[in-house]
């Protein structure tokens, strides 16, 4: 296969992000596209030169003119999708976290996917930052063995969406879940280890308090703390703050072991950045050994039309280059259903600890 025709489902502004970084590919292109909001539906078909609107799920997954999907519908319906799918047209598919939002729901794609003869990729974008994939290619040998590995996001809060899907838990599946699972994610793969208990402090001290939808409030958190320990003796911690768009950097990792820390700096969309105060961080690198001290710094810049085309700096094409790739036959998968499952699953045992006061054990 030369070129892959891509169905895109769902199409709000991560599936617009996906369509940009998919023209960028020398062998794909998006064919078709689908979303109950026909207005969005449009914009992503014209963003990609011209695709088919359909009108339905099924009418999608009818098209001749399909290789493989990809899934960035609200976190709710991804599991309906994807049972549709397999019964249906199956497909390589790439589908946008958290993979599920229930508990039950994990044993449920665990079956549904076993023996499945295609590539099944979530979408994990953030391991394929460049400031962060070079703090993974790097971290071994700058710690000597990682002991302490620390996430700490600051950001913006959440975003509007169609129907307000995302100002509720039952959608969602949490903040821990929705927001987070990237960093569980991060977590368990620069660890190369599994959780085995996680302990969360969390709750909404900001954010939409003060919005109602149908004479609902929001109930999704806004801030918290959750820290892990690992089976290799290892443990990590996540800090998160949804009310904090003023700061120079949006992710900060650290990792920590016998011969000194590793840290990467990565800032927010750069359309987010205040032009008065000029060109947006470059994202940057620092390495501190214990011996000799005095930290190393490097900037990683990132392509500027790879930053124009979404806000995750670069990640999503690095990511659709390696998907590409599979459904091609020229590379395997490298964030498994087995992956997205265990960062749900992580993500889960956080809210559920946040909201009992009592550490889960995995």
């Amino acid at each position: 296969m030369e070129n892959v025709k891509y169905g895109l489902i769902g199409c709000g502004m991560m599936g617009q992000e996906h369509v940009k970084n998919i023209n960028l590919l020398p062998t794909g292109e998006v064919t078709a596209v689908y979303d109950p909001f026909i207005e969005l539906a449009e914009v992503s078909a014209e963003l990609a030169g011209g695709a088919y609107v359909a009108q339905s799920l099924d009418d999608l997954l009818a098209r001749d003119d399909l290789d493989a999907l990809v899934i960035v519908s609200p976190n709710f319906e991804h599991v309906g999708q994807l049972k549709e799918i397999v019964a249906k047209r199956p497909l390589p598919i790439l589908c946008e976290k958290p993979l599920y939002t229930r508990p039950e729901q994990k044993a449920e794609l665990e079956a549904l996917f076993d023996g499945y003869p295609h590539p099944v990729w979530v979408a994990m974008e953030y391991r394929y930052m460049p400031p962060v994939a070079a703090l993974i290619e790097q971290a071994d040998h700058a710690t000597g063995g990682i002991a302490m590995l620390t996430v700490r996001e600051h950001r913006f809060p959440f975003l509007p969406k169609i129907g307000d899907w995302n100002r509720f838990n039952e959608n969602t599946g949490g903040t821990l879940v929705e927001k987070c699972c990237h960093f569980f994610d991060l977590m368990r793969f620069i660890l190369k280890a599994e959780p085995v208990r996680v302990m969360a402090s969390s709750g909404q001290a900001m954010n939409h308090l003060d919005e109602r939808y149908d004479g609902r409030v929001p109930d999704i958190w806004d801030n918290g703390y959750v820290i892990i320990d690992f089976d290799n003796g290892s443990r990590a911690m996540l800090e998160l703050c949804m009310f904090a768009e003023g700061s120079e950097f949006q992710e900060e990792i650290s990792a920590v072991g016998p011969k000194g820390k590793i840290e990467c700096f990565v800032p927010g969309p750069g359309r987010f950045w205040p032009k008065a105060l000029g060109k947006p961080p470059v994202p940057k690198l620092v390495i501190s050994p214990r011996a000799p001290k005095g930290p190393l710094e490097s900037e990683i810049p990132v392509d500027p039309k790879l930053l124009m085309a979404g806000d995750h700096n670069g990640s999503t094409y690095y990511q659709h280059i390696r998907f590409n790739a599979a459904v091609r036959g020229q590379g395997g998968v490298e964030v498994t259903v087995r992956d997205g499952a265990r960062a749900v699953e992580i993500g889960l045992a956080a809210q559920e600890s946040a909201a009992t006061g009592q550490a889960v054990t995995l």
